[in-house]
Formats: C-alpha cells, structure tokens, sequence
C-alpha cells in the first residue's frame, strides 16, 4: 500500500512537472514567431513600421492588463484551472490571429498577450505553491524551455511562411496545436487542486507589495529587460537586414540568438538561489548586454555580429531568468510570490509595451537603426541602476533574508 501511495505520488508529481514544461512552451512562440515575417505582414496589411511594432507592443499591453488580475481569478477558482482558462484564450486567439481580417489579426494578438499573461503570472507562484523545495531548479526548467521554443519559433517562421508556402498566416497557426496539446496534458491538474490555493498561506506581510520599493525595483528590472527582449524579437531581423545579410539568415541568427541564451537562462536561477544577493549577476548581465548592442550601433563584418548576437542572447537569457526567479527570491509565501508576480508583470509589461512601438516609430522618423538602438542602450543601462537594487538580500515584505 505504501509502495503504491509513493508510485501514485511520484506519477502526480511527473504529470505536474511535464505540464509545467508544455505550458512554458506557449508563453513565448505566439509573439517571436512574428518577428522574422513582420515585414510580410506589414506589405499584406499596408502597415507603418509603428502599426508593425503594435502587434509585438499589444500583448504586452494586455500583459499590463490582466497580470493584476489573474491572481485575484487563481484565489478564485484555483491556479490550476485559472491556467487551463488562459491556454484557451491563447489557442483562440492564436486561431484567429491567422484569419484573413486586419482587425482580427490585432483581436486575436489581445487574446495572446490575456493567455500568456496568465501563464506568465501564475506559473512562479505555483511552482513556489506546489514543489516549493526545487524553485531554483523548476524556475530553471520553464524559463529555459520558454526560451528554447522562443528561439524555435523565430527560426521556424520564414521556412514555414517561404520554405514549406504556408504564408504567414498558416505558419503563425501551427503554434495553435502546441498550445492545444498543453491544455490536455494538464487536465489531470484540474482534479488536484479546485479550492482556493492560498487559503491556509498568509499574504503578504505588513504592507502591499505596491508600498514596497524593492517590488518596484523587481518590476522595473523585469520591464526594463522585457523592453529589450521584446525590441530585438520585433525589430532585430530588420537591424540585421541593414547590415547587408539576407532576411532567411538575419531569421535565423534571431533564433541561434535565442538559442544561445539557454545555458545562461538554465543557470541563473539556479546561481541565484545559492548565493547572498544577486548583484554580480545583474552586473554581468547587464555589461554583456551593453557590449552587445553597442556593436549593433557600430556595426561590423559577419563574425563581429555573431559575437554581439552572443552577447546579446546570453544577457537575454540571464535576465528574464534573473528576473523572474527575483519573484521567489524576494518573496516568503506563494501568496506574496503572486502578489509580487502580478505586480512586476503588470507595471512591468507596461514598460516594456513601449518598446516596439518606439523603436518602430524612431526608426519611421529617423530612417535609420542608429537612433533606436541608442535607445536600447539607454534602456540597458536603466536596467543595471535598477537591477543593483533588486538583487539586494531582502524581502519584498522588508524583512532580510
């Protein structure tokens, strides 16, 4: 009997880990899968590079929207089913994104930017709830799996569109079955966990995690890093395009860009959590990504810029790890990681709404890539100043560690 309780534990923990995994999967592909055929979808639509740049900004916006929300939706009827609502929306609004009609094409990025915002917010405070004794490890597995299928997406957009003559369209549909094959493989989630899940956890201590200067300093961190991310998924391909490379390779270095950003996103979180405070690694971090992108501006032969897409993809993947395990980190209970989590992700996607959008419309007034990646560096070093802060060995509730 004892032996068939531990095989019954273990298959429920397995079931939980692999869903984990598959949810990870779809909080990425929906938005770079579009950065490579951008320009594609800007011809089709007669769009200006600032009404480009809107379809990465829109999810982000409603990242802003729904992120203070779907804590509030878990205590409700439960993290897990509030998850299996937000693969749905996604998986819809993947489906009509790819219609032939221009203002489906931005109502269906909506329904994006709802599902992974769910997912994006309830993820680290479930991983926290329920395998709270491998948080450095979990954080870990998801981010780099988010990143790997990231990378696959801005790989696979242009053979999909060009190679296989799917089109844009039919080539941004096929991340519809990813997500419709996570939403079964986490059905068995919805039996084990239906009641409130922060029901016996105290929330956050003393004061809201909006007083808090270090939940701010966390959010923005989380922004600022989200800024840059989401303006070199957006706009990367077309920097590289200026520098003489063809669009099927500037698509691919995007996604090797992505690739290469797996080890570091794998270890992060793992350095973090054995260590004091996290401030050599914002440092690190943050260098890597200001050489990367000042060679951007200055530009150079092709084996100067696949060292900065080095750079560059390595900073990536430490800093959205860094990022998101800073949620646990600064947090005691699985109620404050949600608060905090909520918080970074809404206030924080705000921030990093702004930068496709701005990096599209400085280029559409400048005609050039010199301005917007100044900006980016700009934004780099924001990211640093603010990094230092949250890496700090403290609690969002303001006790130290």
């Amino acid at each position: 009997m004892e032996q068939q309780r531990e095989k019954t534990q273990y298959l429920s923990r397995g079931l939980l880990i692999l869903g984990i995994i598959f949810i990870a999967a779809n909080l990425r592909p929906a938005i770079t899968s579009v950065g490579p055929v951008i320009g594609a979808i800007r011809h089709d639509l007669s769009l200006s590079n600032a009404a480009a740049g809107f379809i990465t900004t829109l999810p982000l916006l409603f990242f802003a929207l729904v992120s203070p929300l779907a804590p509030k939706l878990g205590n409700r009827i439960g993290q897990e089913l509030t998850i299996f609502l937000g693969l749905l929306v996604l998986m819809v609004g993947i489906s009509i994104r790819s219609t032939e009609s221009p203002v489906l094409l931005f109502a269906g990025t909506a329904c994006i930017g709802t599902g992974i915002a769910i997912g994006n917010v309830l993820l680290p405070s479930l991983i926290k709830q329920r395998l709270p004794d491998k948080l450095g490890l979990m954080t870990s597995i998801y981010t780099t799996v988010m990143g790997g299928f990231a990378a696959l997406a801005s790989g696979l957009s242009v053979p999909l569109a060009n190679g296989l003559h799917l089109g844009w369209r039919l080539g941004l549909l096929v991340w519809a079955a990813v997500c419709l094959l996570a939403a079964l493989l986490w059905i068995p989630q919805l039996r084990v966990h239906g009641h409130n899940p922060f029901s016996n956890l105290p929330d956050t201590p003393g004061k809201s995690v909006w007083a808090s200067a270090l939940a701010w300093q966390v959010t923005l961190f989380l922004g600022l890093q989200s800024f840059l991310f989401y303006s070199t998924v957006a706009w990367l391909p077309e920097i590289i395009v200026s520098h003489h490379i063809s669009l099927p390779t500037a698509g691919w270095m995007l996604s090797i860009m992505q690739f290469i950003s797996l080890p570091s996103t794998f270890m992060m979180p793992i350095w973090a959590e054995r260590m004091k405070n996290q401030i050599a690694l914002v440092i690190i971090t943050a260098v890597f990504y200001l050489v990367g992108l000042a060679g951007l501006f200055a530009g150079g032969n092709h084996f100067l810029m696949w060292t900065y897409i080095l750079l560059i993809g390595l900073a990536q993947g430490a800093s959205i790890s860094l990022a998101l395990a800073f949620i646990g980190l600064r947090s005691k209970t699985a109620a404050e990681a949600a608060n905090l989590s909520g918080m970074s992700q809404s206030a924080g996607y705000l921030v990093a709404a702004a930068g496709p959008f701005l990096i599209g419309d400085l280029y559409d007034h400048t005609h050039n890539w010199n301005l917007p990646i100044f900006m980016m560096i700009a934004v780099g070093v924001l990211m640093l100043i603010i990094g230092i802060g949250a890496g700090r060995n403290r609690y969002v509730s303001g006790k130290q560690q």
